[in-house]
């Protein structure tokens, strides 16, 4: 026997209902409703001229495996679409990211998405396009994104080209901050003779034992490279073989204390890029590839920089430019590299919060920047001294590599 659902009073009532009523009556019996009720309704297919705009990110780079937001905003006739309105994301190439959903629709005007980076290479680029349609046009717009290599925590590069003595010493100081934040790796550049060592060269026996402190200070990774001069000011450039003279003067005066070298002065066209290769192929004959080649151009250079130096200073310069800084869109080069194969060394950042701007930039995915030091000292001498807020500094880099609270200024 069939059994009904439908409470008492619309069975007693059914047969002298109208048949309007009956079928409304039946909508709410369990087992008894048509199969093309529960359909959605179709979206909305407005019928004037409609617009749509892609959010433009900050930060368009991504890592692979890495997921984001995406967002549309849809107009018709410049007022925000009604609820409803679908947009469709598509990527190129098609296998570089999807969509969930692919076909949203809008409330309040914006229609939302996630996209997930497929396993791409470095420097791979893929295109988002949003696309809506009306009865009278289509719109659409587009996104351009860059890949990156998954980013490295944050570093120190710390130009200590300041002396051993002193109450305390810069190198007391900078030894203890080491071990203060263990977790954070610093890379001291350390100069003795302005770069230029010669056969004629003696050891700096105080810098010797202020390095090894630094390099086995309790809990730390910290390294330490040499600083060359390959500029000789209004003369022109030194040549590689005093350049290479200065490499082994190095090693002979420091054995087993550096981990690398600094070349200051590099340059950033074409024209040099043979010289500094000599050196580099020097430097990592010499020691077998164990030391490591850091650039110095102090601003982006020709891509083939990056291919004969283990780490670049894309950016050395005043505070207050380097948020105008941006590697998009002549410089995309620098996707293709880990982070901590790029640097910045930034002076006259007056105050503590100048300098956490500076380094939360740098951080950011589109700057692509793993290795950072910032300064108050000023353009004349800045790396002659560690910073007022050294400490800081290094609390502030410990803390955005942990997503936790920026120490207070």
């Amino acid at each position: 026997m069939h059994h009904s659902n439908c409470p008492p009073y619309i069975r007693s009532h059914r047969l002298g209902a109208p048949l309007l009523a009956l079928t409304a009556a039946l909508a709410g019996c369990g087992g008894e409703t048509s199969s093309t009720a529960a359909l959605p309704a179709p979206p909305p297919v407005p019928t004037a001229t409609i617009g749509l705009t892609l959010n433009q990110p900050t930060d368009n780079v991504l890592e692979p495996s890495t997921s984001e937001r995406v967002s549309a905003k849809v107009t018709v006739n410049g007022r925000a679409a009604l609820d409803g309105t679908a947009v469709t994301f598509t990527v190129t190439p098609p296998l570089a990211s999807t969509f969930v959903p692919v076909q949203p629709t809008t409330i309040l005007g914006v229609a939302e998405s996630t996209l997930t980076v497929g396993t791409l290479p470095p420097s791979a680029t893929f295109q988002v396009t949003g696309t809506t349609s009306s009865s009278v046009n289509t719109a659409s717009d587009n996104v351009t994104y860059y890949v990156r290599p998954a980013a490295a925590p944050l570093q120190v590069l710390l130009p200590a080209y300041f002396s051993t003595t002193g109450t305390p010493s810069p190198w007391v100081a900078l030894t203890n901050g080491a071990q203060s934040y263990p977790g954070v790796q610093i890379t001291v550049i350390a100069n003795p003779g302005n770069g230029i060592l010669t056969a004629d060269s003696t050891v700096d026996a105080a810098l010797g034992t202020a390095i090894t402190a630094f390099k086995t200070a309790q809990g730390t990774n910290n390294k330490v490279i040499a600083y060359v001069a390959t500029a000789a000011g209004s003369s022109g450039t030194i040549s590689v073989a005093d350049i290479k003279n200065t490499v082994d003067n190095y090693l002979r005066l420091y054995p087993n204390k550096l981990d690398g070298f600094f070349l200051d002065g590099m340059a950033t066209d074409s024209a040099r890029v043979a010289y500094f290769k000599e050196i580099y192929d020097y430097i990592k004959a010499v020691s077998k590839n164990t030391l490591s080649v850091f650039g110095n151009p102090g601003t982006y250079p020709v891509v083939a920089y990056a291919g004969i130096t283990d780490v670049l200073v894309t950016y050395a310069g005043n505070a207050a430019a380097y948020p105008n800084v941006d590697p998009q869109p002549a410089n995309t080069w620098v996707y293709a590299k880990p982070n901590s194969a790029q640097a910045m060394q930034v002076h006259t950042a007056s105050t503590c919060t100048d300098m956490q701007n500076a380094i939360k930039n740098a951080k950011r995915p589109r700057m692509n920047t793993g290795m950072v030091y910032v300064t108050n000292l000023t353009i004349g001498a800045p790396w002659s001294a560690l910073p007022t807020y050294f400490q800081t500094m290094l609390g502030t880099v410990d803390a955005l590599n942990k997503n936790a609270t920026l120490p207070s200024c």
